[in-house]
């Protein structure tokens, strides 16, 4: 049996709809995990995906985050959220925290469901946006729950990964120039340090092959010509158990999907299991 998992952060699906079904259509996966929705549950363009063949499980609550799963082998088990997920407390509901008690929200960047043979989680990892910031704290305590939500699954004898939009680039040989982002967010210590406890936690990055140039970046900026440039950077990742991994028959980054005029800035992960 041949599965096709793969991840995309499609940057407001409504927006990038018809590129997503296009894409569903030519490549045909059987298990998506998108992230960035951008819109309420009740939002997401369930109709037009139910008429290529899918179902879908989705958890989002407006017009920031937001991440869905979408299979042709059904929807299982389904959980939204982390649990113990960190709350975010934005620096608006911060500032008027001191007349109206204000609490964190629980931002809608995990949803896990069984598709068939596999089991999945669809991340959307908060950016940081910047060294210090509160955010960027944040991002650090997503991560430790996130390792601690797959724990179990991690080390069971069913094919899992953890799929989706990572914000943190593993190495330098995984973005264009180091050196342009010396001092930011998505390369510190700290949030490399976070995603090598991931994968310790039982995880295997599946590391995909580029359709061109000779590194697979999953991210270009839209300013400055960075995608003809190629200056991009890998921070979208399928990070499969050992049953998941040991199934991989092929893995790329198709970046066919990131060209022309409106599609989303990351290009989709695909992974083909032979089970």
């Amino acid at each position: 049996m041949t599965v096709r998992v793969a991840t995309w952060n499609i940057n407001s699906v409504n927006a990038r709809l018809p590129k997503l079904l296009e894409w569903l259509g030519t490549a045909a996966p059987d298990v998506l995990c998108l992230q960035e929705l951008k819109c309420t549950s009740d939002a997401f363009p369930y109709e037009a995906v139910r008429e290529l063949g899918y179902e879908a499980a989705t958890h989002g609550t407006g017009r920031w985050n937001g991440v869905a799963i979408l299979s042709k082998l059904g929807l299982d088990d389904v959980v939204r959220g982390l649990p113990n997920q960190p709350g975010y407390l934005a620096e608006e509901a911060a500032a008027e925290s001191t007349l109206i008690a204000a609490e964190p929200e629980q931002e809608p960047r995990a949803i896990a469901a069984t598709c068939g043979p596999v089991r999945v989680w669809s991340v959307y990892v908060p950016n940081g946006r910047e060294v210090g910031h509160p955010h960027y704290a944040y991002k650090l305590e997503w991560f430790a729950a996130l390792r601690a939500a797959v724990l179990a699954d991690t080390a069971g004898d069913r094919p899992f990964a953890v799929l989706g939009d990572f914000n943190v680039i593993p190495t330098d040989e995984d973005v264009w120039d180091p050196a342009a982002l010396e001092g930011s967010t998505h390369v510190t210590a700290p949030e490399r340090q976070a995603l090598a406890d991931l994968r310790e936690a039982g995880l295997a990055d599946v590391y995909p092959r580029a359709l061109k140039y000779d590194r697979p970046y999953t991210f270009w900026d839209y300013r400055a010509l960075a995608f003809p440039k190629n200056r991009g950077m890998r921070i979208d990742f399928a990070y499969g158990n050992k049953p998941f991994v040991a199934a991989v028959a092929d893995a790329y980054v198709d970046r066919e999907a990131r060209k022309g005029k409106g599609t989303s800035d990351h290009a989709p992960v695909v992974v083909d299991l032979s089970l």
